[in-house]
This record gives structure tokens, sequence and C-alpha cells, in this order.
């Protein structure tokens, strides 16, 4: 199996869109607030590592862990992928950004948390299934890495961006938290249905084999 640059690239922005880091920063709000860099950063990787081994087990073992080992049918993990997460964006776009504080719950097990709900959720593991079947194995794993690289440096980055800017003007940081916040339920929701759109056709199509 040669490598598709275009199919690579595909994969790796496909991945990045679903971790969504300015989304991850409105997650991890009262962690960006509350700590200091060098723990944030030691949390953030933790999280991340939990997460990519997930992502690499899922590209390795692809379609087969659902069929082989959980006894269920991709497609069913799709669609029900799908449907929480419009519930999630539905919630969202009613509460805001409360809404994933509520989500992610108390943070006594912070780098797990971190993790979960929205580094290792329906879609991206979804996306490192196809990145498993669609690449090189090497080359999905890469790609998923080259994912959750860019991922972390842009949440560092939005972690200091939002120390930067908090210190001359706190309103304005609100108003970019009430923004992407509103805004990020309807990408949610949008990927949400692509999901149950593609989980019915994959079905579909296994039904008419």
């Amino acid at each position: 199996m040669h490598l598709d640059i275009n199919q690579f690239l595909s994969s790796t922005i496909l991945l990045v869109v679903l971790l969504n880091p300015f989304l991850m920063s409105i997650y991890l709000l009262d962690l960006i607030e509350s700590l200091d860099e060098r723990l944030f950063s030691s949390i953030l990787m933790r999280g991340s590592v939990v997460a990519i081994l997930v992502f690499w087990i899922f590209a390795v073992g692809g379609d087969a862990i659902f069929s082989r080992l959980f006894q269920v049918r991709f497609a069913s993990f799709l669609i029900f992928g799908g449907v929480l997460f419009v519930s999630i964006a539905l919630k969202f776009a009613q509460s805001g950004p409360e809404a994933l504080s509520q989500l992610r719950g108390k943070p006594e097990h912070v780098a797990g948390s971190v993790a979960m709900p929205f580094m290792v959720g329906p879609a991206t593991v979804s996306a490192s299934v196809l990145a498993g079947a669609h690449l090189p194995l090497v080359w999905a794993l890469a790609s998923i890495g080259s994912a959750m690289l860019v991922t972390i440096l842009g949440l560092l980055a939005l972690k200091w961006l939002h120390s930067f800017v908090r210190q001359r003007n706190e309103a304005l940081v609100r108003r970019y938290i009430d923004i992407v916040g509103r805004s990020s339920a309807l990408l949610i929701g949008t990927i949400a249905i692509d999901m149950i759109i593609n989980g019915v056709e994959l079905w579909w199509g296994l039904r008419n084999q």
C-alpha cells in the first residue's frame, strides 16, 4: 500500500478539526485560568498520551475491534456516536461553554478528564479507524501523531495567549469564549449528523452485499 500524500494530509487535518484546539481551550478553561504553564503542560501531555495510545490501537485494529472484540458493527458505533454528539451540540447551544465543564465533571483525575470525552470520542476514534484503513500503518500512526502534536501546540499557544490578553482585557477574553463556544455547537452538530449519515450508508452497503 503506497503513501498517498493527499490522504495523509486529509486524515491529519480531519483529526485536528475533530480535536479542535479552540474548542478544547474552552473545555479546559478552568485549568487554563487556574494553573501555571508548567503544570498545565504536564497535565495536557499526560492526557494526550492516553488519547494517542487509544487512537493508535483503533488505527491498528480497525473495524475488527468492533466486529470481533466487541461483537458489534462499526456502523452502529458511528450512528450512536453521532446521536450522542447531537445531544452534546444541542446542550452546548443552549447552555454555552458551561456545558463543557459539566461534561468533564470533577477534576480528581484531571489527565483522564482531559482525554475524555473530547479527545477520545466517537468522532476521533472513527477518524483513527479510517486513517488506519486508508494509509499504510506507519503513516497512519504518523498522521495521528502529527494531529495530536498540532493540537497540543495549539492549546499551549492558546494558554499563553489567554494569560497575555486576560491581563489587559478581561471583557475581550469573555467575548471570545462566548463566540467560540456558541459557534462550536454548529461544528459539533454538523460532524454528528455526518457521522450518522456515514453509519447509515455503511450499514446499508453491508446489508445489500
